[in-house]
C-alpha cells in the first residue's frame, strides 16, 4: 500500500535552510516513508495527540497518518532539541 506524501506550506519553507547532506537524508527518508510505513505504535509521539516521530540523525520528521485517503502529512522537521516544541 502506497502512501502519498504531503507537507504543511511551513515545513517546505523550513526545508531551505538545512544542510545540504541532511537535506538529503531528510528526503530519502521521507520518500521511504510512503512506501514503508514503520509500526505507528512505535512512532507514536507520547501524549495525547495523533503525531508520529522518525529519526534521521539529528533531526527528527513530525507526521501524522490519515489511513482513510493513505496520506502521510508530514507536520514539522527539525532538529532533535527543538523539535517537540510548539507542535500545532
Amino acid at each position: 500500500m502506497q502512501y502519498s506524501i504531503e507537507f504543511r506550506p511551513g515545513v517546505l519553507k523550513s526545508l531551505k535552510r538545512f544542510p545540504k547532506k541532511d537535506l538529503l537524508r531528510i528526503k530519502k527518508k521521507i520518500e521511504g516513508l510512503g512506501r514503508n510505513l514503520p509500526a505507528p505504535d512505535t512512532t507514536k509521539v507520547q501524549g495525547n495527540n495523533s503525531f508520529h516521530k522518525i529519526r534521521t540523525g539529528n533531526y527528527r520528521i513530525i507526521y501524522e497518518i490519515h489511513e482513510g485517503k493513505l496520506v502521510i502529512l508530514v507536520v514539522k522537521i527539525g532538529h532533535r532539541k527543538d523539535v517537540y516544541k510548539k507542535l500545532p
